[in-house]
């Protein structure tokens, strides 16, 4: 197969998973603290299927990762007085395997009155340790710096953190992330905590619907380049063979 068609197959490859991450893209506009994600695609060279004295190679589409946009989503209001959301740059603190990093505030308290997200992992305080809630105190307080209060009595602090390198998170599942660098999370005492509300998707659906379209279009040009390719070597060999 001569490299044009190789070429092409490297590029069908990346836009079928550029194709994967807009479609979903557009299942999660919904979905609490979700951050649009884009495929990175860069070009690597590669050896020419014939050389002929010509030093400079083909160059192939290669998938190189997934970006995201941490760009802040809307906040809506719920009124649910563990909800809470982060105005600005930063993530809470999870307590699993380590430490896990979200901007789903969708909190609860479980059995013994911890403060835990969604998947019924601890929320971490300032300090790396669990908050708990007493349930006969009522419902708690939460300021806009973090601080957790009980009938006017402090609780804990919720720990809020960035990094000044956002690539060092890696998706871990449940709307958490992983710091699998040894890039360390520092304090962001600017940001804002906003209690009864949660952090929407930052997923515009109608850029994510034209993304889709023009990617499948693309796939489709593509592909009839293949097709193409195929053709012409095959009319290549066959009148070849008629001159043999």
């Amino acid at each position: 197969m001569e490299n044009a068609a190789y070429i092409s197959l490297s590029r069908q490859m990346t836009l079928r998973r550029e194709l994967d991450l807009a479609a979903n893209n557009i299942a999660n506009a919904d979905t609490v603290g979700f951050k649009v994600e884009q495929l990175l695609v860069a070009g690597e060279t590669g050896a020419r299927a014939r050389t002929d004295g010509i030093k400079s190679g083909a160059v192939f589409a290669l998938d190189t990762g997934v970006g995201r946009d941490f760009g802040q989503g809307d906040l809506r209001r719920t009124g649910a007085p563990l909800d809470v959301a982060i105005e600005g740059d930063g993530f809470f603190k999870i307590g699993a395997e380590g430490e896990r990093y979200t901007r789903d505030g969708r909190f609860t308290t479980d059995a013994q009155g911890r403060l835990v997200n969604a998947a019924g992992l601890a929320v971490l305080d300032d300090g790396g340790g669990e908050i708990v809630l007493d349930p006969l105190k009522g419902e708690p307080s939460i300021s806009a710096d973090g601080i957790v209060s009980q009938q006017g009595e402090r609780v804990g602090k919720l720990g809020v953190v960035r990094f000044d390198a956002l690539g060092a998170l890696s998706k871990d599942g449940d709307g958490l992330y992983a710091n699998l660098s040894n890039q360390a999370a520092n304090p962001a005492p600017d940001v804002r905590v906003r209690q009864g509300m949660v952090e929407g998707s930052n997923v515009k659906p109608i850029t994510e619907i034209t993304n889709l379209i023009e990617i499948s279009r693309a796939y489709e040009r593509v592909a009839r380049l293949v097709e193409q390719t195929n053709d012409l070597s095959r009319r290549s060999v066959e009148r070849l063979g008629r001159v043999g």
